[in-house]
């Protein structure tokens, strides 16, 4: 494999990530867009493992911008899911408000 097609790989995994990131702090509304974009890279990161990409001194510094933007995209989402327990738990407490209210009427 050409230098050139490993770094349009690495540049498209990048991409994909940022996507991602975008994606995860507009809110729970794009977390179907956001599985489609991990299954995606999850098909690149297996072509460039099994490539040894990643493990090419030349590469390093991909490699680490590689590593701080999914571990972006994870604090993203984590972020995001604490959100949507919040609000999980709002929902749960309004509705027995109401049912309450209902079987005292």
């Amino acid at each position: 494999m050409s230098t050139d097609k490993q770094i349009s790989m690495l540049d498209e995994l990048q991409g994909l990530l940022e996507q991602q990131l975008e994606l995860a702090h507009q809110g729970n509304s794009a977390g179907e867009r956001i599985e489609v974009l991990g299954r995606q890279a999850d098909c690149l990161v297996e072509k460039i493992t099994q490539a040894g990409i990643l493990e090419r001194p030349e590469f390093e510094s991909q490699r680490k911008k590689l590593k701080k933007s999914y571990e972006n995209l994870c604090l993203a989402i984590t972020a995001q899911k604490a959100d949507t327990s919040k609000k999980l738990i709002q929902v749960r407490k309004g509705k027995k408000i109401v049912e309450t209210y209902r079987n005292n009427t």
